[in-house]
């Protein structure tokens, strides 16, 4: 049996598939309605019972995304603040180190690619790139769902500009998880068919000895030279198997 070690709790797998599931509706609802001249668009605007309908939904999961967003973050800075919880996500020079090793590492100019903890760069970024762009759509969101309110505090030019922001970045957004969150979760040639981590909680130790070296050594309390000379074996077996 491949021995299986814990990386994500219920609650973090289930809020993980409430973030997808809303987000899938405002990515069809929003972009329906910015390219509302497309066949694809009038067909789902129809089947939704038209664009009123269509921009309720919108407007609703954008709320609930809102809470999910808000109640994440705040959940994560309790964590982090009680002890409970390291840092993991916040960017560290480690990151940019990791990064210019492994283009070094790619390039043959390494042995083998960067060591690295509970995160990497890659999902570093995928993390910011995501919880900055839904705190900037749920702004512009809430600008455009109630400008009269909000011109009686703010200048008016600030609702054609929310408009603005609140679509390219939702294209943006949209490119990031569908190109580079989807491909490294599915697509990935050390993943594929599929990253079966958040389905389960549960990561091989033989992938986490790979790809997190250094929060393995730390889970079983061992020194971080034994677990990378044991990754370092593992890689040249991978690669004499290629």
């Amino acid at each position: 049996m491949e021995e299986k070690i814990k990386r994500f709790s219920g609650y973090r797998i289930i809020e993980h598939w409430l973030h997808a599931i809303i987000f899938t509706i405002l990515v069809l609802t929003g972009l329906s309605q910015k390219f509302y001249y497309l066949d694809i668009s009038e067909s789902l605007i129809f089947h939704l019972g038209g664009i009123d309908y269509v921009r309720l939904i919108h407007r609703y999961a954008g709320m609930v995304f809102a809470v999910l967003t808000i109640s994440h973050t705040v959940i994560a800075v309790a964590g982090v603040l009680s002890g409970k919880w390291k840092a993991s996500m916040i960017i560290s020079t480690k990151d940019l180190n990791d990064l210019i090793h492994n283009i070094k590492y790619y390039m043959g100019m390494e042995k083998c690619p960067a060591h690295c903890d509970r995160y990497n760069y890659k999902q570093k970024f995928d993390y910011w790139a995501v919880l900055i762009s839904a705190y900037i759509m749920a702004i512009t969101g809430f600008l455009l769902w109630f400008p009269v309110f909000f011109t009686r505090f703010l200048p008016g030019e600030f609702i054609p500009a929310a408009h603005v922001m609140h679509t390219s970045q939702g294209i943006v957004i949209f490119i990031i998880i569908a190109l580079w969150h989807i491909y490294n979760s599915i697509f990935s040639p050390n993943i594929f068919p599929i990253d079966s981590v958040i389905f389960t909680g549960y990561i091989s130790k033989e992938r986490m000895m790979m790809e997190h070296p250094l929060e393995l050594a730390r889970i079983e309390g061992r020194e971080v030279e034994d677990v990378l000379s044991e990754c370092r074996e593992l890689e040249h077996k991978v690669l004499e198997e290629l």
